[in-house]
């Protein structure tokens, strides 16, 4: 478990750590034999890039439906339209899901108590900052910090009962794999004060280091959500993927001048995983990782630590807060409730 691995996090965040790791390691294939036949799948975000990569080979591994969750039912239509044509005898539905909007999120895990089975969701929806500030309409929040940090929370906590209850007997126990980058190991957020709070200061944005935070943010509740909730009920861990070429990430510019952009083009090329590759991760943390992964940084087709500060007692005080912060801003929707029956 990654809670055991804090002498493993200074080189993990270390230069020569990513190098080594986008450079020398290689996927780790699928143990043979694996057959997703009767499972279901929830991929959130996953008409593009990595998400419908993930969603393409857990259809090779045999799965019989696919639930597309996106914001544009065009683009989920035309994603499911080719993935169809490769696999004539899945199931693949478009659902819609504005990761902006409480009511769209509500609603959307309403709709998946319809389904007879629930065996993995992957929280792959995020959004990169935008060059300036700028707010949710529906929750007053920063964009980036809504859909990276507190909408995924929110989703992953309604989730929590509704997957348990559509757990198979027998059968692995449903995984929630929440989508995480390497970009989290050089971030920070201020140890005092509220922390939530921080996020929604557009004196200070900057959109790469909102990114980071709200990444970072993610690494907080997952290790204290795991303490909180049995993985015999429901495994949740995050799914790292690496640096990846060929996605939407850095589309919007990060905030980059001019030559930061031309310098951010190169460095992606010389270093970034492929499509296929950084999608590999997400299966590996959602189809071949079990109860050994909860709560845990799944990278590299393996358990890898968290960023350095939660493994320190200034770590856990942050922690504790922001868990309370992030309670206290979601029990509109009951969700200090739900963790609490979820408990262990």
């Amino acid at each position: 478990m990654s809670s055991q691995l804090g002498n493993e996090a200074s080189f993990y965040a270390s230069s020569l750590g990513f190098y080594y790791r986008q450079w020398l390691l290689h996927p780790k294939p699928v143990p043979a034999g694996t057959d997703l036949s009767s499972q279901v799948a929830i991929i959130t975000g996953s008409n593009v890039g990595l998400g419908l990569e993930a969603g393409r080979q857990l259809l090779q591994l045999g799965l019989s439906h696919l639930i597309i969750a996106v914001r544009s039912q065009a683009k989920g239509d035309k994603a499911a339209d080719g993935l169809r044509k490769e696999f004539p005898g899945a199931t693949i539905s478009v659902w819609l899901l504005d990761m902006l909007s409480y009511p769209s999120i509500t609603a959307f895990a309403e709709k998946c108590k319809s389904l007879p089975r629930i065996d993995m969701a992957i929280l792959n929806a995020g959004l990169e900052g935008g060059r300036t500030f700028s707010v949710a309409k529906d929750t007053g929040h920063e964009t980036s910090f809504q859909v990276n940090y507190i909408s995924t929370v929110l989703l992953t906590i309604l989730l929590l009962p509704i997957m348990k209850s559509k757990g198979v007997a027998g059968a692995k126990r449903p995984v929630i794999s929440i989508v995480s980058s390497d970009s989290a190991f050089w971030s920070s957020v201020k140890t005092h004060g509220p922390i939530l709070a921080q996020l929604d200061n557009g004196e200070e944005y900057s959109p790469m280091p909102w990114y980071r935070r709200t990444k970072l943010l993610q690494y907080f509740f997952v290790s204290k959500l795991a303490e909180e909730i049995d993985s015999s009920d429901v495994i949740v861990n995050l799914a790292n993927p690496g640096l990846c070429g060929g996605t939407e990430f850095g589309r919007s510019g990060m905030g980059f001048s001019a030559f930061e952009q031309v310098f951010w083009g190169f460095w992606k090329a010389f270093l970034a995983r492929t499509v296929v590759t950084g999608a590999s991760t997400y299966v590996d943390a959602a189809v071949v990782k079990g109860e050994e992964s909860h709560g845990s940084n799944v990278a590299d087709w393996t358990i890898r630590p968290y960023p350095g500060i939660l493994y320190t007692s200034e770590g856990a005080e942050l922690r504790e807060r922001l868990w309370e912060e992030t309670m206290e801003e979601l029990n509109f929707a009951g969700a200090s409730n739900i963790i609490q029956r979820m408990k262990k």
